[in-house]
């Protein structure tokens, strides 16, 4: 025992001291920001060019909600288009995702998301949740894991995942939502008690990301059940999770 607290105090604290100021790699494709005035040749080439139809032609504009951040506009745009390392993207409404030329990435974060005082009140120091993959590659899934881990550690926050719907607060929605896991999320969500919250974590979940339009996804959970707060990449990057929820529940 005395050797394992030895070991413990020489490894210390070993999670980000600051979640909240912390600066990915340059590298990360993060945030877009667009240029009109760089762009050459036929536009309707490069909205052709996205797997997922994430970017429109008039005006030129990102919907990160689709985007899986590959980056092939990058490169067919000749620099109009460019991923920053920003990687603060949640947002608390469906329309507040899609880019534009006159949107910098400081106007993005500042009405993302708007943390509502109940939610603050309710949840501000205890939000437990339960993760679904409803069809997911696993690669959300997995950083959803990491946000617990020695590294990130989110649940010096209050903010836990828990194993069954009826200890949870609300839902982590992974996944494009196929047919067969359709009604196990609806069941899912049913079982939380009231007051809940929905969360949709990555490209999949909130716009059906690479499978959007297939015959074997069911996506009617997400006409019925109103999402409170959208995470978007392919897979999002643990502090991106992180700093939404955060951002949503009112925390500094």
């Amino acid at each position: 025992m005395l050797n394992l607290l030895k070991l413990r105090r020489k490894h210390g604290h070993q999670a980000i001291p600051d979640l909240r100021s912390a600066v990915l790699m340059e590298s990360h494709r993060g945030f877009p920001v667009i240029d009109e005035r760089k762009f050459e040749g036929d536009r309707q080439t490069l909205v052709n060019a996205c797997p997922t139809g994430a970017i429109r032609k008039d005006p030129v504009s990102v919907d990160l909600g689709k985007c899986i951040f590959c980056g092939e506009c990058e490169r067919m745009s000749g620099g109009a288009i460019r991923f920053t390392n920003g990687h603060k993207l949640g947002a608390s409404g469906r329309t507040q995702l899609m880019v534009t030329s006159s949107l910098s990435y400081e106007g993005f974060r500042d009405c993302s998301i708007r943390a509502r005082a109940e939610i603050h009140r309710l949840f501000g120091r205890s939000l437990k949740l339960r993760q679904v993959s409803a069809g997911g590659c696993n690669g959300c899934e997995m950083e959803l894991a990491a946000c617990g881990n020695v590294n990130f550690d989110m649940g010096r926050f209050g903010i836990d995942f828990v194993a069954s719907p009826r200890h949870a607060d609300g839902i982590v929605l992974t996944g494009p939502v196929t047919r067969n896991m359709a009604p196990a999320l609806m069941d899912a969500y049913r079982s939380i008690s009231e007051p809940k919250i929905v969360i949709a974590v990555g490209a999949c979940a909130i716009s059906g990301g690479v499978f959007g339009g297939s015959d074997e996804t069911n996506r009617g959970f997400l006409d019925e059940v109103k999402v409170d707060l959208f995470v978007p990449g392919c897979p999002p990057h643990p502090l991106t999770i992180i700093n939404a929820v955060l951002d949503f529940i009112g925390k500094k």
